[in-house]
C-alpha cells in the first residue's frame, strides 16, 4: 500500500489539513449560528426555564396535577461580558452539534487508509448508526434529564428566606455538560459493537460484570451531573444503565459462541 510509504510527517501534513478542514466547518456553522442565536437562545435553551416546556406538562398530566403553571427561573446575568461569552460560546456549541456528522466524516476520511478492508467492513452503519445514537443521546438530555433537573433544582428550597436565582453561567455550564455527555454516553452501543466486531469484547462480559457495571456507571452519572443532586443522578443513570444492556444485546452472537 502506498500509505505504507508515508512518512510521519506526511501523516502529520494530512492530519493538518484535516483539522484546517474542520474548523472551516465549525467557523461556517458558528457564524450561522451566531446570526440565528438570539432566536436559539430564547426558543431552545433557554425553553426549559418556562411553564410550557414539553416535559413538564407531560409529567404533570401523567401525575395528574398543574404545578407546571406557577413554575418559572430567574436567569441572571452577573458579570458584565457573561451575555457576550456566552453567545459566543453558545455559538461553537451550536456549530459542533449541527456540524457532527460533517466532523466525524473527514476524521474518518483521514484514519480510513491505514486500515485493512475487513476493518473498513460496516463503516456506514456505523456511521449512521453513531450519529443517531449521538442526536439520541442530546435529546434525553434536553427533554429529560435537564428539564428534571432544573426544575427539581429550582423548586429546591433550603429556607424561605433565600429567593432561587441562577446565574447564566451556571446555567449554561449545566445546559452544555449534560447535553454534550449524553450526546457521549449514548455512543456506548457503537463502541460495544465495534469491540465485539474485531473480538475484543464478548456478550459474557456484560453478564459477568454487570454488578461491577452498576457501580462504575453511577460514578459515570455523578461525573455527568454536575447539579450533584441524587434526583438528576437517577435520571441520568436509568438511561445509561439501559445502554449498557442495550450494547450486550449488539455483541456479535458468534463472538461470544467462539469464546465459549
Amino acid at each position: 500500500m502506498s500509505e505504507t510509504e508515508m512518512t510521519f510527517w506526511d501523516h502529520l501534513d494530512d492530519l493538518r489539513r484535516v483539522l484546517f478542514r474542520v474548523f472551516i466547518v465549525v467557523a461556517v456553522l458558528g457564524v450561522g449560528a451566531f446570526t440565528a442565536m438570539p432566536w436559539i437562545f430564547q426558543n431552545v435553551i433557554m425553553a426549559p426555564c418556562n411553564p410550557g416546556f414539553p416535559t413538564y406538562r407531560i409529567f404533570d398530566s401523567i401525575a395528574g396535577t398543574a404545578t407546571a403553571d406557577g413554575f418559572n427561573v430567574d436567569v441572571v446575568s452577573l458579570e458584565l461580558a457573561s451575555q457576550f461569552f456566552v453567545h459566543m460560546s453558545a455559538s461553537c456549541w451550536v456549530a459542533f452539534v449541527v456540524g457532527f456528522p460533517i466532523i466525524i466524516y473527514l476524521l474518518w476520511g483521514f484514519i480510513a487508509p491505514g486500515l485493512y478492508e475487513h476493518e473498513r467492513r460496516g463503516v456506514t452503519k456505523a456511521f449512521i448508526f453513531g450519529n443517531i445514537m449521538f442526536y439520541l443521546g442530546m435529546a434525553v438530555g434536553y427533554y429529560l434529564v435537564f428539564p428534571l433537573a432544573v426544575r427539581f433544582l429550582a423548586d429546591y428550597r433550603l429556607s424561605e428566606a433565600i429567593r432561587p436565582v441562577v446565574s447564566l453561567d451556571s446555567y449554561m455550564d449545566n445546559f452544555f455538560t449534560i447535553l454534550l455527555m449524553m450526546g457521549a454516553v449514548f455512543e456506548l452501543p457503537l463502541l460495544a459493537w465495534i469491540l465485539g466486531k474485531i473480538g475484543m469484547l464478548t456478550r459474557g462480559f456484560f453478564s459477568r460484570y454487570r454488578r461491577h457495571a452498576i457501580v462504575a456507571l453511577l460514578i459515570i452519572a455523578a461525573l455527568i451531573t454536575p447539579t450533584g443532586d441524587p434526583f438528576t443522578l437517577f435520571l441520568v443513570f436509568i438511561p445509561i444503565y439501559a445502554l449498557w444492556e442495550a450494547s450486550a444485546r449488539l455483541v456479535p452472537a458468534a463472538t461470544t459462541e467462539n469464546h465459549d
